[in-house]
């Protein structure tokens, strides 16, 4: 028991009413805060999935933004509701709390309240603090407590509206979610992991839509845009907007927008609205991929022996032989991803020839290694046709559509060859040589060139004509062109003097084609005799041609002589310095004209100097008419011109003029009296010529008749004893030109015998008069006639017999002939008795034979040196 004087201390409990409704109050005040807490929690993760499903259906969120949308959302449950709680829950926890709290609605009974609760908490002895009256004073307070309602003490309440905001923002996500469930759940997604790549759910779908286009540079492009099958909205239009340029509008068709778009050169972003569709397209203008080099690999036919060969195709074309196969590289100036071929068209619409098959287009793809498409070999037939060809990158840019290969399959035409550097027709003697170039063309190759002659007696003769050939150049297959030098002589083949016909010919690969031929070459190849009539021939034309000229210059020296007359000033009037003109323009005609004469003579002097007959006397002659020629051409008439141009010149004095028409007159009279000078030692030269080409004319006579005998014994066994009718066809052709020869013979005898006397006439010779009387006592002219009555009647042994007799009477003619001939020339005396110019003349004339002989064989050595490289027995001599 305690006494008194040691009381404890007093704690009076305060009353279980105002207890409870303390605990009331304070309940109440944690329940309205903590649903005030949650609701605001639960609005601001509402609020941040509203607003990210908000912003996806106007655009791609990025994921920043939704991050911070999240963050700001979850900072409401998570910052705002803690702070919210430890504010009105944590900090409202006691019972003091609780009557400051009350005190802001109740002033006075909240400061009672904080009393009784001190009261309550205040410890001290019961004389210092009675218990009773704090006990009172709690009662009256928990009365005062009791009237009231502490509810009404609460701070302002916001739970309901929160909540049901918190419950509306509930409500609207529900909705959005079970309206869009799609797009609900994948803004959910989107807004949970704000950092993923999940796209944002659109209404509107594509189907594959591109990410990144490569275009074609500066070229009009155009983009297709398909809706998916799950779209759930087919926007009636699209619009596409190239960077900052005007937007272009596509409308749906066929659940597909084709959007047009200008040609562009620099990249852009191309945005594309479809619906609430927003999507991108990075679009990179690009050159189309070109081509740096086009080659065609060509394989000739096998019967061609070609090797293969490469052709550049920048002219687009392409032209080979039937039969080939070809295979076209294109190298492209960036890798390829694709490229084909095809298909072929045809060029020529022709109807397939009986038995022919149809052509049939070939299409197909190239092989590709990086930068090189390659086509398989195409077969070559015998029609022209077209190859188109197509390329693609790897982006998908393609190359010209316009390329195309035109592709001319050709045949194997024939070759051509031709003779040049020769006349059609030639004039020579045996040992002569022809220099002139075979030129041989074919389209595919050369196999073997050459040329080929073949001989045809001009009269009866016992041996056979000639014939054979000689290979030029062979195997030459990718040779297209050859020119081949030719050296041709007769004597180097042993042919004899006959009619020659020589062709060049060319053969190519193509199978058993048959030689082709150039335009023949007619040669003459002349026995000396002939040969010596024939430049007596010539002789006559360039002595005419002289004589023409001498009289033309005669004339022109008249009216030299007549402006001669005129004095100096009237020399320098236009009227007369016109005839000056004319008359040195006249001067260059005589020169030129002169000129051709002098070439043509050279030329005649050295095939004289060649025949080897022709006697010395006469060669002579000939040098003698042709020096003066010469002179006139190099000097005299060059004088006469240079002075009558020197009379026009407009800056002579009268004085000067006069003396040079002087000069010129002066000049052109010696020049005159040269011409004549030498037309007189041309005609004594053309008189021995004549003279000797009787000698020449006899022995030819002969000769033929001596060639009809022996090409009539040979025939003895088939024509002897046998009429004309019964003969072989053959041998009746043999006759007849037998007896054409004859004729032939006897028109010769008679024209010799009118030459004979006609040269007699001239001459007084009377060696000439004397062979002439022979001959007519002779009657050969009746004598050749019956051997040709005796040849159509088949009497051969008869013809024989008399061709025989004139024959040897004809030589014993030009025997007796050429014996007086020399004679007359001198005969046999010693040099000693030669004057200084004959002897000069005779070393001239060896020298000039020495070089031509020289000439011969060096020309003779490149013939048999194209035998041994020929190694052809027919052409060998």
């Amino acid at each position: 028991m305690v006494t008194p004087t040691q009381s404890p201390d007093a704690q009076v409990a305060i009353p279980e009413a105002l207890r409870q409704q303390l605990e009331g109050f304070r309940r109440e005040l944690w329940r309205v805060k903590i649903l005030e807490a949650t609701a605001a929690g639960l609005m601001g993760l509402l609020v941040s999935y509203l607003l990210v499903y908000g912003l996806d259906r106007f655009f791609q969120t990025p994921g920043w933004l939704r991050l911070g949308i999240l963050l700001a959302g979850v900072s409401l449950f998570a910052g705002f509701a803690p702070y919210w709680l430890h504010r009105w829950v944590w900090q409202q926890r006691r019972d003091t709390q609780l009557a400051r709290l009350i005190a802001r609605r109740y002033p006075g009974l909240g400061d009672r309240l904080l009393g009784v609760i001190e009261l309550q908490n205040q410890q001290g002895s019961a004389d210092s603090l009675s218990p009773r009256l704090r006990e009172a004073a709690m009662l009256a307070v928990a009365d005062e407590v009791a009237k009231r309602q502490l509810k009404e003490a609460l701070p302002p309440q916001r739970h309901r509206t929160w909540a049901g905001l918190a419950l509306g923002l509930a409500g609207v996500a529900l909705v959005a979610i079970l309206l869009t469930p799609r797009a609900g759940l994948n803004a959910l997604e989107r807004w949970l992991l704000p950092l993923s790549k999940i796209e944002r759910y659109t209404f509107t779908r594509l189907e594959n839509p591109p990410i990144e286009k490569i275009v074609a540079f500066g070229e009009a492009f155009e983009i297709k845009l398909k809706l998916a099958p799950v779209s759930e909205q087919r926007p009636p239009q699209a619009v596409g907007r190239y960077g900052l340029q005007a937007p272009v509008v596509a409308t749906l068709q066929n659940d597909r927008y084709h959007f047009n778009f200008p040609g562009q050169q620099d990249p852009a972003t191309l945005v594309f609205r479809v619906g609430d569709l927003l999507h991108e397209v990075r679009v990179q203008p690009m050159p189309r991929p070109g081509i740096e080099s086009l080659v065609a690999v060509v394989i000739a036919p096998e019967y061609l022996k070609r090797s293969e060969k490469t052709v550049d195709l920048k002219s687009g074309s392409l032209s080979v032989v039937e039969g080939s196969e070809i295979r076209l590289d294109i190298s492209s100036d960036r890798p390829l991803a694709a490229a084909s071929y095809g298909p072929t068209r045809l060029q020529v619409i022709e109807a397939p020839k009986p038995g022919e098959s149809p052509y049939l287009p070939v299409s197909g793809a190239l092989s590709i290694s990086g930068q090189i498409a390659k086509t398989p070999l195409l077969k070559i037939g015998n029609q022209p046709f077209e190859i188109p060809l197509s390329w693609a990158d790897p982006y998908g840019l393609t190359g010209d559509s316009g390329l195309k290969i035109r592709v001319n399959a050709m045949p194997d035409a024939a070759p051509a060859c031709y003779l040049q550097g020769i006349d059609r027709q030639k004039v020579m003697l045996p040992e002569e040589t022809l220099d002139f170039e075979l030129l041989a063309e074919d389209d595919f190759g050369i196999k073997r060139t050459g040329i080929e002659w073949s001989g045809q007696f001009t009269r009866p003769s016992s041996g056979l004509p000639a014939k054979g050939d000689l290979q030029l150049a062979g195997s030459a297959p990718d040779e297209s062109r050859t020119i081949q030098p030719v050296a041709f002589s007769p004597a180097a083949f042993n042919i004899t003097p006959q009619k020659i016909t020589l062709r060049g010919f060319s053969e190519d690969y193509f199978p058993n084609r048959s030689r082709v031929y150039s335009e023949p070459i007619t040669l003459y190849v002349l026995s000396r005799d002939e040969h010596a009539q024939m430049l007596k021939t010539k002789f006559d034309r360039v002595i005419t041609e002289f004589e023409d000229l001498a009289r033309r210059e005669l004339e022109l020296l008249d009216e030299n002589q007549r402006l001669d007359r005129l004095d100096g000033t009237e020399l320098q009037n236009e009227p007369n310095t016109k005839r000056l003109e004319t008359q040195e323009q006249a001067e260059a005609e005589t020169q030129r004209r002169l000129e051709e004469l002098t070439e043509r003579m050279e030329n005649l002097m050295k095939d004289a100097a060649r025949n080897g007959e022709i006697d010395k006397a006469t060669l002579q002659k000939m040098a003698e008419s042709l020096k003066p020629m010469q002179e006139l051409t190099q000097q005299d008439i060059p004088e006469v011109k240079g002075k009558l141009n020197e009379a026009q010149a407009p800056s002579n004095t009268p004085d000067k003029a006069e003396s040079d028409v002087a000069k010129a007159v002066d000049e052109q009279k010696k020049a005159v009296q040269k011409m004549q000078d030498a037309i007189a030692k041309a005609n004594e030269a053309n008189r021995q010529f004549e003279a000797g080409t009787f000698v020449n004319r006899l022995k030819k006579a002969a000769s033929d008749q001596s060639a009809i005998a022996s090409s009539l014994i040979n025939a003895y066994p088939k024509i002897l004893g046998i009429r004309t009718s019964k003969l072989d066809p053959s041998e009746q052709r043999r006759l007849q030109e037998s007896a054409s020869q004859q004729s032939n013979t006897g028109s010769d005898i008679r024209w010799l015998q009118e030459d004979l006397a006609s040269y007699f006439a001239r001459t007084k010779a009377d060696n000439f008069k004397k062979l002439l009387d022979a001959m007519k006592a002779s009657e050969i002219d009746g004598g050749l006639d019956e051997i040709r009555k005796m040849l159509g009647e088949n009497h051969s042994y008869l013809a024989t017999e008399a061709a025989q007799k004139w024959a040897k009477q004809l030589t014993d003619w030009a025997n007796q002939l050429e014996g007086d001939k020399a004679a007359a020339n001198g005969g046999g005396g010693g040099s000693g008795n030669q004057n200084p110019q004959d002897e000069d003349f005779e070393f001239m004339l060896r020298v000039m034979k020495l070089i031509q002989k020289e000439q011969d064989i060096r020309s003779q050595t490149r013939v048999l040196e194209q035998l041994r490289r020929d190694g052809n027995p027919s052409a060998r001599p």
